[in-house]
């Protein structure tokens, strides 16, 4: 197990947006924790549900909250837990800062959303007539993770590794952390065969979309940079 505990690598503004989803994320748990017994009921109106998004198969009337659709976007701001948001949040802190420096607010937006839909997407497909409600923002943050690698493979990233009853603390290439994560969530995905607990799978599928699609928004942004700048001169 390697826990990331912050990366060297500063950043030029404020991580406005990153800062706004971890506390929406924070919010919207806190919601499902106030509302008691039917917090499960949250989790099956906003939850991605193959059967129903992929299958059309009609839920009950009372977890009808949004379209099936829309359950893609939403599904992202619930978590099972507080591990479960806690471990997110650690790794969007830390990481997200930095792509968002790369990108721009408004597409690293973007990006965060069509990351964690692929993810979602690729979570689902291989099961469309599950009923399994998918909920997390680790399919997004998944794509963060994917545009670090691409943007700051060589960046330090502090680790605690433990062993035994002792920690070492370790300082290592971004590349080496993360794509250690990702065989991680390879073989996790194969020994469970892609169900569980974990949505390996969009796991997988939203870090393969960073990777692709973190420098296209890259250069994207810097094309209409550069043209509103010279539609300003």
């Amino acid at each position: 197990m390697v826990i990331p505990l912050g990366d060297e690598n500063p950043t030029h503004a404020k991580p406005i947006v990153s800062i706004a989803i971890l506390i929406i994320c924070c919010l919207v748990f806190l919601w499902q924790f106030s509302l008691g017994s039917d917090g499960g009921k949250a989790i099956y109106a906003l939850g991605v549900i193959p059967a129903s998004l992929i299958q059309g198969i009609e839920l009950p009337a009372e977890i009808q909250w949004v379209s099936p659709g829309m359950t893609l976007v939403t599904s992202m701001f619930l978590h099972g837990g507080f591990m479960h948001l806690g471990g997110n949040m650690l790794y969007l802190w830390i990481f997200g800062d930095n792509v968002e420096d790369i990108l721009g607010k408004f597409p690293f937006i973007l990006f965060y959303l069509v990351c964690g839909i692929v993810a979602a997407l690729t979570q689902a497909l291989p099961e469309p007539g599950s009923q399994i409600p998918m909920i997390g923002a680790s399919g997004a943050i998944s794509g963060i993770l994917g545009a670090y690698v691409v943007f700051f493979p060589k960046h330090k990233v502090k680790v605690a590794i433990p062993f035994g009853f002792f920690i070492q603390i370790l300082r290592l290439p971004a590349y080496v952390v993360l794509l250690f994560w990702f065989v991680l969530q390879l073989f996790n995905s194969y020994g469970s065969g892609g169900g569980g607990g974990v949505a390996f799978r969009a796991h997988i599928g939203g870090f393969v979309a960073g990777l692709v699609l973190g420098p296209v928004f890259a250069v994207v942004t810097r094309r209409t940079r550069e043209k509103f700048k010279g539609d300003n001169k």
